[in-house]
């Protein structure tokens, strides 16, 4: 079972999910909203079959959430309570949008990502941009995995045990990988047609089905939720 999204509906999906997480949440039912946006990029994970992903989000926000509201209160004492306080709320308040981000980008395929910028007029500078950062972070995550196990082959592990180890063997190496592969992606964006004079062609088609269309209908009634009851009633 497969759910394919127009990429037009993902972002979105970012664009209403960054704006709700910037409005707190100050009653049961804005609670109930926000935590069922959050859920929905959860299930579309597991429909595209990334079930690891969406069981460590799902886990990761669960755990924060319970802590939150079971275990701690502005008036927790003590260090540890003062830690967990700001940590769980950082997790409770941002992490819909990076579950977003992270289904957006590992579910959307760079073509149609520029189709559907094409088709929404958007400047070649803004698509190449976001073309370049959307496999940027995949790629340094694939580059990072390869330095370890590199490290791991010649019996070097966790940079030997001591920070000037880790930033030796690790961050240096990444750090160099980072600047090539960022060149390298800016040559294969322009190498595929992007900034040229000439509109560029795509072989993708692009049609937003009856899902597009219900969830970008979901999701504007998610903001206008919380927009009339933080700023409206």
């Amino acid at each position: 079972m497969s759910l394919k999204l127009d990429p037009r509906t993902k972002l979105y999906m970012i664009f209403v999910v960054s704006a709700v997480v910037m409005m707190s949440a100050t009653t049961p039912f804005l609670w109930a909203v926000r935590i069922s946006m959050t859920m929905i990029p959860i299930l579309l994970l597991i429909i595209e079959k990334h079930y690891a992903a969406a069981f460590r989000f799902l886990i990761l926000y669960a755990a924060a959430l319970i802590v939150s509201f079971r275990f701690l209160s502005e008036n927790s004492k003590g260090f540890l309570s003062a830690f967990l306080v700001g940590y769980c709320s950082i997790i409770v308040q941002f992490m819909p949008a990076m579950i977003t981000a992270w289904y957006v980008v590992r579910t959307t395929k760079i073509g149609e990502f520029v189709c559907a910028m094409q088709k929404m007029h958007i400047p070649d500078g803004i698509t190449i941009s976001l073309a370049v950062v959307m496999r940027f972070f995949p790629t340094i995550k694939e580059e990072y995995t390869a330095i370890r196990d590199a490290m791991k082959m010649r019996g070097i592990m966790l940079g030997g045990g001591d920070a000037a180890g880790i930033i030796e063997y690790r961050m240096i190496p990444l750090l160099f990988s980072c600047v090539n592969i960022g060149d390298e992606l800016s040559a294969a964006a322009v190498t595929r047609g992007l900034g040229g004079k000439v509109k560029r062609t795509s072989v993708q088609v692009l049609k937003m089905s009856v899902a597009d269309y219900l969830l970008m209908l979901l999701f504007t009634a998610a903001l206008a939720v919380f927009v009339v009851f933080k700023y409206i009633k």
